[in-house]
């Protein structure tokens, strides 16, 4: 039988419960996937939480990467024996196998491992909309990124580093400082110690940056505001330390008419073309070794109460997976 962690009400990482669960045969447009590993994100919290809102008692969890068991009717470009990773499928994930509909897979080359996939795939594709849809970046931009030596972190500033995009980087600590450097962080700034608005400006001659990226959420957005110039753009693209504030709209044009927005992945992969390419670009730059996916962190996946803890202590650097046995 299948285990899965699930959550009966919400709160904290004590009310995820490891349990056996049916799965059963896959329904019309639906497969079942063996999992190998599982992805763990922030967002997990989210839902864990009751920030996102999920039916009750649900499964937790939107990524991760295995092989197709078996196909239910009506399913085309997928067989039993496939590889395939996924981000953004109903809850679920944090189990050892079930069932879900084909349109969230994708393909997963030989030269990527499941525990890469799993560690990347949703941080992967965050990256790849950040950098190459969302905004028109030119060899030679400077653009701030908070977070700088998390999971989407280190994907992103080695993406930027191709592109020839210069990454100011924000981080907690020396320690995590020295990681996004290592993976191409032009300049890093420990906010706790420091003034991050004072030193982009600083660093951009007064100007500020064109873009800020902001998954922090509450502690960073004015910040981040301050340190946008004249007619930028501040992408509030997580809330890692809550939701971001009311925005007063007197501000945006007081900080020099800049923009806002609040993406999400979903709205970037809905389009299965769109996926598909977003996807190609991300595994060609891993496959080839441009992109590397750093992993600091591995749990058994019966270990998620644990794990939850120590992403929201700020313990973690970079990517962090569940191992499935």
């Amino acid at each position: 039988m299948a285990k899965a962690i699930r959550f009966y009400r919400s709160g904290g990482p004590e009310v995820m419960r490891w349990e056996p669960v049916e799965v059963g045969e896959p329904g019309p447009g639906e497969v079942r996937v063996r999992h190998h590993a599982v992805g763990l994100n922030f967002a997990d919290t989210y839902f864990r939480s009751g920030l996102y809102p999920a039916e009750l008692p649900a499964g937790l969890g939107v990524e991760a990467a295995g092989v197709i068991e078996a196909v239910g009717p009506g399913v085309a470009g997928f067989a039993a024996g496939d590889r395939v990773t996924y981000t953004g499928s109903p809850l679920g994930a944090y189990s050892t196998c079930r069932v879900m509909p084909v349109a969230s897979l994708i393909r997963l080359p030989d030269a990527i491992s499941f525990e890469t996939a799993a560690a990347m795939t949703m941080r992967g594709l965050t990256s790849a909309y950040l950098l190459r849809r969302i905004a028109a970046l030119a060899p030679g931009d400077t653009v701030l990124l908070h977070a700088a030596a998390g999971g989407v972190g280190l994907i992103f500033t080695q993406w930027a580093s191709l592109l020839g995009i210069e990454v100011i980087g924000t981080v907690s600590t020396e320690e995590k400082a020295e990681v996004a450097r290592a993976h191409g962080c032009a300049h890093t700034i420990v906010y706790p110690r420091e003034d991050v608005a004072g030193r982009v400006r600083e660093l951009t001659g007064g100007a500020g940056v064109p873009v800020v990226y902001d998954s922090i959420g509450a502690t960073t957005f004015q910040q981040s505001l301050r340190s946008v110039r004249r007619r930028g753009l501040l992408v509030c693209f997580g809330t890692a330390s809550g939701p971001v504030p009311p925005i007063d709209a007197m501000q945006l044009a007081i900080h020099g008419s800049v923009f806002v927005t609040r993406p999400a992945l979903a709205d970037y992969i809905a389009d299965e073309n769109e996926r598909a390419e977003l996807a190609g670009e991300l595994f060609e730059h891993v496959a080839a070794g441009r992109i590397k996916v750093q992993i600091n962190q591995r749990y058994p996946l019966e270990q998620a109460v644990q794990a939850h803890r120590d992403l929201e202590a700020g313990r973690s650097i970079g990517s962090s997976v569940f191992t499935v046995d």
